[in-house]
């Protein structure tokens, strides 16, 4: 067997040819490369596909998490960022842009903990905390972890109730859902990446930010331009964040087989979750019932301690696997010094650091491959005594 990658870019390229060679020919035509035609037609494309009345395209997936919450500030409180006393709830268990973007904004991340079954945020927890001190909380950023919604139900009634932004980091989960409804379509702002490793990636860095509210569209238009719809007569501080033609054009060359991807996905889940079943030590993802989950990753938890130990094995027979995430937020030094706050005892996000581990699961992966991967993981169990 030859080496497993996590993902297996090269043979998407393959499989995707002849549309994006096309797609680029038809960049360097026109050479229209600020902004060009591809970047109208994506938007309108995804805006359409997720439900929404707008979507924006944006430099990355960092950058639209920043510009939804920045546009929110700037309709909500009339300034450019929010004040250091504004807080925002979101996840510690995620990628550091997450809370960065919260700080970037000018505000607060508090952390709650987790589901340890989904590994997203706890609605219950945000509850908590809101009874609690409620004053200076803003908003809420649940983030669609690995692929699968958080419970959106739960999360909109909360906002409701004290009524709260609530910005969507699908940055996972592009073509995701819940009871229906695509992720990015549900909140106030959705945010997503089209980094190259994502269900729908792109050939470097590139994000969108979607939502039905035109005003605040029309702020993250301004935002990703200097900040202004005159660039040399701007109104706020804004940046060069536009989504690059080039991107924009790979991107929506590969759009096309983003649901037959997605389907791919979920059947390779299947096959590994038939396959690792009943391995003592190895704890399996949990999928809500009310979720069209996407598989960004697949992710198992192991015994506390022998995770390295798989890790290894794996990597000894060729398979490649990651540690989506390491260190949960609170943990790292950025957000310490007053830059954040934690709500109780973060018990699970800690745990999962030191258990998750994610296979691969490419969607052109091959059925002798999975099983190959399922097979490893059950020779590293009986090998250490797990």
């Amino acid at each position: 067997m030859k080496a497993v990658p996590m993902l297996d870019l090269q043979a998407e390229y393959e499989y995707m040819k002849g549309d994006i060679d096309a797609a680029i020919l038809r960049c360097l035509t026109h050479q229209k490369w600020i902004l060009g035609p591809e970047v109208d037609e994506l938007e309108n494309k995804i805006a359409k596909y997720i439900g929404v009345q707008h979507a924006v395209g944006t430099s990355s997936g960092t950058e639209a998490l920043v510009l939804a919450l920045r546009a929110l500030s700037i309709k909500l409180k009339g300034q450019d960022f929010f004040d250091k006393t504004a807080e925002i709830i979101t996840t510690p268990f995620t990628f550091t842009a997450t809370g960065d973007a919260i700080l970037r904004a000018g505000a607060k991340p508090v952390f709650v903990d987790i589901d340890p079954a989904t590994y997203n945020i706890d609605a219950s927890k945000i509850n908590e905390y809101l009874k609690t001190n409620h004053s200076n909380v803003v908003g809420i950023v649940p983030v669609h972890l690995y692929g699968q919604s958080c419970n959106m139900d739960a999360i909109q009634e909360i906002a409701q109730e004290y009524n709260l932004f609530v910005v969507e980091d699908a940055a996972q989960a592009f073509g995701g859902m819940w009871k229906g409804k695509k992720l990015g379509s549900i909140g106030t702002l959705g945010a997503f990446s089209f980094f190259p490793s994502k269900n729908l990636g792109g050939f470097g860095d590139a994000g969108m930010v979607s939502t039905d509210d035109e005003e605040l569209a029309s702020i993250v238009r301004m935002l990703i331009k200097h900040g202004g719809k005159d660039k040399y007569n701007v109104d706020y501080i804004g940046y060069n964040a536009r989504l690059d033609t080039f991107q924009a054009a790979v991107i929506d060359a590969k759009f096309r087989y983003l649901d037959e991807f997605n389907e791919k996905r979920r059947v390779i889940a299947g096959l590994y979750a038939s396959g690792l079943k009943g391995l003592k030590g190895i704890s399996l993802p949990e999928t809500l019932s009310d979720v069209y989950h996407v598989y960004n990753q697949y992710t198992i938890g192991v015994t506390e301690g022998k995770r390295d130990e798989l890790q290894g094995y794996l990597s000894e027979n060729g398979i490649a696997s990651m540690v989506y995430y390491p260190f949960p937020l609170h943990k790292m030094k950025v957000f310490k010094s007053g830059r954040s706050k934690v709500y109780d005892e973060l018990v699970h996000a800690e745990q999962a650091a030191q258990m998750v581990l994610n296979l691969p699961i490419g969607p052109l992966q091959q059925r002798e491959v999975t099983d190959y991967v399922i097979e490893s993981v059950k020779g590293s169990c009986r090998k250490n005594g797990y």
